[in-house]
């Protein structure tokens, strides 16, 4: 029988790939023949990163990664009522939607790719699916001025998602590559942290309203970033900071409360929406559309509509394409030469 040949990381932070016999099916479970599948530049890479400044043997030995992908079902697991052997499908999960050439993922963690988009497209469902909910938290409407700070994967998707949303949009970044993209993509404007005064020019885009909205959407220590962030919002008569702050990364923040947020609403958005993370939703049980309207399914399926309409584009967003034998060479690149990098899409 094929084995499956998968990508795992150690506790040291190596990246390297071996084979596997391929897992034994569950009930609720579909088996996909993997196409492409997307490394995640924060927290894929951010893990890496951290393990290799603090290695830990009795923490683990090594653990497969991966969390978006697509491809093609081979097989269906008893239970699962709306797959069929051969649909092409695209899928997410920690600890299923894994770089490998074969992945065992739950129903409810996969939707059908269109036949207009490519597996490459596809494969950025997870990430897709991780800001839609983030703009659906930061309650967006027509004509407010967005800010978002940090432009990898999700922050383009945030200023893609928050145009098509009406508002007026600017980013934030040190890198190049990545205001040139978030421009390209329809951001009104851009502007580059390390070499600009950040907050007159974003108080200039508003013209001088102030930020409505402000999407954290990088990782690691923030809390100068945030600051200024801060100073951009919507001010009261009374010195009163006014407006919704969204937390996608995993920022750490050193923030004395309340007075300096003023009246700042903080919005922590975590993961894709939900159901992901409880098995038996992950599994095939369903919740009552009445109470939950925007489960992690549905969104991923709004984000695969919005790419086949070509109102969002993740395409634009791939820098680089490596097959799966040379992950851990895409990993580094991304490591060592973030201004170089956005979208590494790994091909089996």
């Amino acid at each position: 029988m094929e084995k499956r040949i998968c990508a795992f990381y150690n506790y040291k932070g190596e990246v390297f790939i071996e084979e596997e016999p391929i897992p034994k099916l569950k009930d609720g479970e579909i088996l996909v023949k993997v196409y492409a599948s997307l490394i995640s530049s924060g927290t894929e890479i951010g893990n890496i990163r951290w393990l290799r400044k603090n290695p830990n043997p009795t923490k683990f030995e090594k653990k497969p990664f991966g969390y978006s992908n697509s491809g093609v079902v081979i097989e269906v697991g008893k239970g699962c009522k709306n797959f069929k052997i051969g649909d092409r499908v695209a899928c997410m999960g920690a600890n299923y939607a894994l770089h490998a050439n074969y992945a065992c993922i739950p129903q409810n963690l996969c939707v059908h790719l269109p036949e207009e988009l490519s597996f490459e497209e596809g494969s950025f469902c997870h990430l897709g699916a991780t800001s839609l909910w983030g703009i659906r938290r930061g309650k967006l409407e027509i004509g407010e001025n967005v800010a978002v700070v940090g432009l990898g994967i999700i922050g383009q998707l945030i200023c893609q998602l928050s145009k098509i949303s009406g508002c007026h949009v600017i980013g934030w970044d040190r890198y190049d590559l990545r205001l040139k993209k978030a421009k390209e993509n329809g951001a009104d404007e851009v502007v580059n942290i390390e070499k600009e005064n950040v907050v007159e020019k974003t108080k200039k885009f508003s013209r001088n309203y102030g930020i409505d909205t402000g999407f954290i959407c990088f990782g690691g220590e923030g809390t100068k970033t945030f600051e200024l962030l801060v100073e951009t919002m919507k001010t009261a008569p009374d010195t009163h900071k006014m407006g919704k702050i969204v937390i996608i990364g995993g920022v750490k923040l050193n923030i004395s409360f309340p007075t300096f947020l003023g009246n700042i609403n903080i919005y922590p958005s975590s993961r894709t929406g939900p159901g992901y993370h409880d098995e038996n939703w992950e599994y095939g049980k369903d919740y009552p559309e009445v109470f939950v309207q925007w489960n992690t399914k549905r969104n991923l399926e709004e984000i695969l509509i919005l790419i086949k309409e070509r109102r969002l584009n993740v395409k634009s967003l791939i820098t680089h394409k490596f097959p799966l034998t040379e992950i851990s060479y895409a990993c580094e690149k991304l490591i060592e030469h973030p201004e170089e990098c956005l979208g590494v899409i790994i091909t089996p």
